[in-house]
């Protein structure tokens, strides 16, 4: 069927010298694009609680209804592109993914922005499980490890303009453009894919072996913990319903272990996780992008959505892609993993702090937001480094995907973290939120004493 098949690309565009660097164009617009969403979705919290009636623990569920969805299908959807061809299931991703932010945008109640949400996700996984695999399969590896770096300039930069461009869509417009405004990057990302990208060359069939009963107890997981915490923060859930629900989640994390040991070709092999520069470095990552995300959710409803709001949290991703980019060239080789981890992890707590001192000073807030982003661009790629060191170069496409996990937990987890601090602590929400952030980065550095000092600085940072 034509539908399912590859399209080669134009003979100009295949023979062309630059080839290569014209497929990493094309992926760009869909890293730029999922880190453009991934930041500016919650400055329409406030928006969203007016417009519906609802608490912050309901509208929460815009971005983690969103995040879950994205984790537990990364593993599977990345398998799935190996067999179908990842430049169909990218095309398709974008696809998917500029629909349904037009349903999104148009969406008339909470519960179907939440359903289309869910659906952006499915259209994000596509995007993401491939994207690393089509950057290295279309120029040679002597040139991944660039290629690999414009990739992450794209996606720092949609990470920096997300707050920036939301705070002005949201006070000028209203929320729904925030979701609108993905459709015309995602129609040049799905013209450019479909030109500009490479056949998929090998392919590994799926077999009958796809680890489906994993994919769904690891999504179970994540949700019903997710959804106790939402029930505690103010959701309105019978009271039955959260010890119910956590017990729900312990059992199914149990029988996730259970399943990925037994299973003949798990999505996740734990034995992996073995090495404590494997495991404690994911537990990093994941207090990493939970601090990363916090904020984000915090301080609209702190400033309010308008574009102040939006400015001021702009200086958080900006410190992070200004250290993320220049790190290397900056700091001394002899600076490893673990010195740049544990350094960049306790610059980031001393940030959260910082903003707990700074009295709602949009000024002062958004130099300390800065410092935070500032630790955090330089711990998260060093954290990275330490873990891919630590795991076989055989199974380097499994330590990705744990990488991926962690992060998206961590970003869901930030933002639950938030609003249960908020609900719990009542007038004393806010300072009880950073002071659990500032936590969060605290656990980080710890976790960076325990990752190994193997690998070369930097080495890998981006898998």
């Amino acid at each position: 069927m034509a539908m399912l098949t590859e399209r080669a690309r134009p003979r100009v565009v295949r023979e062309h010298p630059n080839a290569g660097w014209f497929a990493v164009g094309a992926v760009c617009f869909g890293a730029f694009m999922g880190q453009l969403d991934a930041s500016i979705v919650t400055l329409t919290f406030p928006a969203l609680q007016r417009e519906f009636g609802a608490p912050l623990a309901a509208v929460q569920w815009v971005s983690l209804a969103y995040l879950l969805t994205l984790v537990g299908l990364l593993a599977a959807v990345g398998r799935i592109a190996d067999a179908v061809g990842r430049k169909l299931t990218y095309g398709y991703g974008f696809a998917v993914f500029t629909a349904a932010s037009v349903a999104c945008g148009l969406a008339p109640t909470l519960g179907m922005l939440v359903g289309f949400r869910i659906l952006q996700a499915v259209g994000a996984a596509m995007l993401q499980a491939n994207s690393v695999a089509l950057v290295v399969t279309s120029v040679p590896k002597a040139k991944a490890r660039a290629a690999l770096g414009v990739q992450a300039a794209a996606q720092a930069l949609g990470l920096a303009l997300g707050p920036a461009v939301g705070g002005l869509l949201v006070g000028t417009v209203g929320w729904r453009w925030v979701f609108l405004v993905n459709v015309p990057v995602g129609i040049l990302g799905l013209v450019a894919g479909r030109f500009l990208l490479p056949r998929t060359r090998e392919r590994s069939p799926l077999g009958r072996r796809f680890d489906g009963a994993g994919v769904a107890l690891l999504a179970t997981t994540s949700t019903a913990i997710l959804l106790a915490l939402s029930g505690l923060s103010g959701l309105g859930l019978p009271a039955w319903s959260i010890p119910a629900l956590t017990v729900l989640g312990v059992l199914a994390a149990l029988g996730f272990a259970w399943r990925e040991r037994r299973a003949s070709n798990p999505i996740v092999r734990l034995s992996v996780l073995r090495p404590p520069a494997v495991s404690w470095g994911l537990a990093g990552a994941l207090c990493g992008y939970l601090v990363l995300f916090g904020p984000l959710t915090l301080l609209p409803q702190v400033l309010g959505d308008h574009g102040i709001a939006g400015l001021v949290l702009t200086s958080l991703p900006a410190g992070f892609a200004v250290a993320a980019l220049a790190a290397e060239r900056i700091l001394p080789a002899s600076f490893g993993p673990r010195g740049r981890s544990v350094t960049g992890a306790a610059i980031s707590a001393a940030g959260c702090l910082a903003v707990l001192a700074a009295g709602g000073s949009a000024g002062l807030t958004g130099v300390s937001l800065f410092l935070v982003g500032l630790g955090l661009g330089v711990f998260i790629p060093a954290n990275n480094s330490s873990i891919m060191a630590a795991i076989p170069a055989t199974m380097s496409a499994t330590g990705g995907g744990l990488v991926n996990m962690a992060r998206g937990l961590g970003t869901a987890l930030g933002v639950a973290l938030v609003t249960l601090c908020l609900h719990a602590g009542s007038g004393a929400g806010v300072p009880l939120a950073l002071s659990a952030l500032a936590a969060g980065g605290a656990v980080a550095a710890v976790t960076g004493l325990s990752t190994g000092r193997g690998g070369p600085a930097g080495a890998d940072a981006r898998a």
